[in-house]
């Protein structure tokens, strides 16, 4: 067990923004709120997978919707004391410790906000390693975990339980709820056992983040040039590098959809890319050639300072790098590429691995 304070939090969210392949949500919102409500609250209680007792009761806690909305829409201090106390009633059992469910500048961000507004630690582990745009998609769903009973609130103290059949209509129906209250809530599922987080959770996701944070922080600090300090430290594969030449987005049912175009620069004059996003990052192309596709990540960083562009801030004539990133080895089985590859998302090309597609791609 560690304590998180304000100086972790700004580590953990920038590096947690990078996970989150451009989804996610505004890492500085999200870091805003974690940061208020440890210096009103205190630190929090980082606890690694295996000092939680395997009978501990485990909640998710996180916001649905688009990111774009929350910039607005902000979130309240009451949210999280609806939700806990929802939960706790309707199992009738003490919460032991919040987690994460996914990496992203909002959602690495609310459970420590909640955990320190009322008093509870938080677990190092999500059921990711990145961010994906609907609640079914998490390492639970394989293991058979139900993601309701879930909890849902919204800012103005509108509340539901949902009971479903399958995770895929816990989304659907919640997602209708989420257009009904506004376009952004907050909520609470996949509450479940330490055992099971231990079996079947993306361990040490906390502390990856706050690496990755560090690290993109200091990467002008090292001996080396800063990029590749910064490649080093990610493991990331460089795909291109290029200005914002155009960004066509829209929201769609509580989504952000959209497309960003890239002129390269450098030594990638002359070529074009662009990438794919619905929330996340979902592909990436040069010259028409796929370098990446989902369950892999897609991220996009400025070019002089490596922070994590999310894709709700691309901008034209920003200059930037596209990388990609391994995801985490369960998403590269057959039932991972099901719900998560990219013919889920209406991508016409079979899944493969971003190292074997950078090595064979366009400018090789």
């Amino acid at each position: 067990m560690r304590k998180i304070g304000v100086k972790e939090i700004e580590d953990i969210a920038l590096g947690a923004a990078l996970l989150g392949a451009g989804g996610g949500g505004d890492p500085y919102v999200g870091k805003l709120i974690a940061c208020n409500a440890i210096a009103e609250c205190g630190e929090v209680s980082l606890l690694s997978v295996d000092e939680v007792p395997d009978d501990a009761f485990i909640v998710p806690i996180a916001m649905m919707g688009a990111p774009t909305v929350l910039a607005e829409k902000a979130i309240g201090n009451g949210e999280y004391r609806r939700l806990h106390d929802m939960v706790s009633r309707f199992f009738g059992r003490e919460i032991y410790a919040f987690m994460p469910m996914e990496a992203g500048g909002v959602n690495s961000m609310l459970p420590f906000a909640a955990a320190a507004r009322l008093g509870l630690p938080i677990v190092d582990a999500d059921g990711m390693g990145r961010a994906f745009p609907e609640l079914q998609m998490v390492t639970f769903t394989m293991a058979g975990v139900s993601a309701t009973p879930m909890a849902l609130t919204d800012e103005k103290g509108n509340t539901a339980i949902f009971q479903t059949i399958t995770n895929k209509w816990t989304e659907d129906l919640a997602r209708a709820v989420t257009m009904s209250c506004g376009g952004s809530v907050s909520i609470s599922l996949y509450c479940m056992d330490g055992k099971i987080v231990k079996q079947y959770g993306v361990r040490d996701i906390v502390t990856r983040s706050e690496r990755l944070g560090r690290a993109i922080r200091t990467v002008k600090q090292g001996a080396g040039a800063p990029e590749d300090n910064f490649f080093a430290a990610t493991e990331g594969f460089k795909m291109f590098r290029g200005k914002i030449v155009d960004v066509l987005r829209e929201t769609r049912g509580a989504f952000n959809f959209g497309k960003v175009i890239l002129e390269g620069i450098g030594e990638y004059k002359g070529h074009v890319a662009h990438a794919e996003f619905q929330n996340e990052n979902l592909l990436a192309a040069v010259d028409g050639t796929i370098l990446a596709t989902t369950p892999d990540l897609i991220c996009i960083v400025d070019s002089e300072t490596f922070t994590p562009v999310p894709t709700d801030a691309l901008k034209y004539g920003k200059r930037v790098l596209m990388l990609g990133l391994k995801c985490f080895e369960t998403w590269r089985s057959p039932a991972g590429l099901e719900l998560v590859g990219p013919r889920y998302f209406g991508v016409d090309t079979d899944y493969i691995p971003v190292e074997e597609r950078v090595k064979g791609g366009a400018l090789a």
